[in-house]
């Protein structure tokens, strides 16, 4: 029987690669110009929604969990105005979820309860806290998606 600290690591991680599975069965099937297209004169593209995600697991959970030195420029995740080909930018996106996944099986049972903080974060107070958060962060995201490629996918 796995103890509590495996079932929050299995879980976790699991969950993640379910939002990275969800989110690859949305996006794969766009072109570079539908990734990056708005579909309405407001919002975003789904293209700076992957980039906002994969801002938003570097920062969060690699450089105040993981120690990466990642500086996050959340601004330029919504105007990147010279943006990667849609395959960085989801190479860039798994290579992140990976390291989240990575990151949260290293974590020890005394690990998930350590104080937590970053900027634009008043919430979370501790790491298990900040893993639970981007999760739903990003599946909140993938909603987006879903809604962006359905009307790509019309137009």
């Amino acid at each position: 029987m796995a103890g509590l600290k495996e079932t929050v690591a299995n879980g976790l991680a699991a969950y993640y690669e379910y939002v990275a599975e969800h989110l690859h069965k949305l996006v794969d099937p766009l072109t570079n110009e539908q990734f990056w297209r708005k579909p309405y004169p407001y919002g975003n593209s789904v293209g700076h929604v992957v980039l906002h995600l994969t801002g938003n697991l570097s920062y969060y959970i690699g450089t105040r969990v993981a120690e990466t030195g990642y500086v996050r420029d959340r601004d330029r995740e919504f105007t990147e105005a010279h943006p990667p080909h849609k395959d960085e930018a989801l190479r860039a996106f798994d290579r992140t979820v990976a390291m989240v996944v990575a990151t949260i099986r290293k974590q020890s049972e005394e690990d998930w309860g350590k104080a937590y903080s970053a900027e634009r974060e008043a919430e979370a107070k501790d790491r298990f806290h900040i893993f639970v958060r981007c999760a739903g962060h990003a599946y909140h995201h993938v909603g987006q998606i879903v809604y962006l490629s359905r009307e790509l996918a019309r137009t």
